[in-house]
């Protein structure tokens, strides 16, 4: 019997980190790596090697996701509204500010997104006009 394949535990991992560092009360940092495709953050900020050190703490970001493909928040970087877009497999550790602890992660390959599926017959209008009948 084959073992079914199973999808990255990255975006577990980095969410179970970033609830655990907020529950100590230290100030979670990402690392991403700029590199890899998907990764939108501004240019200016990435350092020689094409990394990033990005505070995604409550106080730092706006509408913070993080779902099985990537974190998204706003930012200001030099006071300037800024939307960041990082896929899972860019980021290379996380980590509590104030002492280090944390996860560094291993290169791994990003997941594409599903595709939306097209409505199913509940999200669709019926062509007939509803109307009302008396019953007695």
């Amino acid at each position: 019997m084959s073992k079914p394949a199973m999808t990255s535990n990255r975006p577990y991992i980095l969410r179970a980190f970033y609830e655990w560092i907020t529950d100590n009360r230290c100030t979670p940092y990402i690392l991403v790596d700029t590199h890899l495709p998907g990764v939108l953050v501004p240019q200016q900020h990435v350092n020689d090697d094409g990394q990033i050190v990005l505070n995604i703490s409550e106080t730092a970001v706006a509408g913070l996701t993080m779902d099985n493909y990537a974190i998204r928040f706003n930012a200001r970087f030099g006071g300037v509204p800024t939307d960041i877009q990082v896929p899972v497999g860019a980021v290379v550790g996380i980590y509590a500010r104030e002492n280090g602890q944390g996860m560094v992660f291993e290169a791994e390959e990003t997941p594409e997104p599903p595709e939306p599926t097209p409505p199913t017959s509940l999200g669709r209008k019926s062509a007939k006009k509803p109307a009302l009948r008396v019953v007695k």
